[in-house]
């Protein structure tokens, strides 16, 4: 016999997993390859990560130069070369969130994608974080696949 409290319990666990997003994941070899955080000789490298559960349902697009590289979702992040020069990175989600990087090359860059409330789904906030912030910040995700 199953307690209620059981039941409740296990019904409460699948809808949680049911309603969290899925974005396609990068291998494991890739991921961990990306968290030694090395720079790259002629171009700069660009972490973008979300490390929050808040808004676990909602998926959030990113976008360089308004061209797509991922979607994101809870406790995830993007990994990305970009050319010497200014870059515009933004969030889509419930509102767009820009920020701008005139990457170096030989440079890394972080950048936490903050989901905040909204009034119909999440929204998003993008903050160049420093790179202690931003390497704990990744650490605790893992890599998503990429679209470019």
């Amino acid at each position: 016999m199953i307690k209620p409290i059981g039941g409740f319990a296990a019904v409460a666990a699948a809808l949680c997993l049911a309603a969290c997003a899925s974005v396609p994941m990068a291998p494991a070899t890739a991921d961990q390859t990306a968290k030694q955080f090395a720079p790259v000789a002629d171009q700069a490298s660009v972490y973008i990560y979300r490390n929050e559960n808040m808004g676990a349902a909602i998926k959030m697009g990113i976008y360089v130069d308004d061209a797509p590289l991922a979607q994101t979702a809870a406790n995830t992040y993007v990994y990305t070369l970009l050319a010497p020069g200014p870059h515009t990175i933004r969030s889509h989600a419930e509102n767009n969130s820009e920020v701008q990087i005139d990457a170096k090359a030989g440079e890394v860059y972080y950048v936490w994608q903050e989901v905040k409330m909204g009034v119909m789904s999440a929204r998003s906030k993008l903050q160049i974080v420093d790179p202690a912030t931003g390497q704990k910040g990744v650490s605790q995700t893992k890599l998503v696949q990429n679209q470019r």
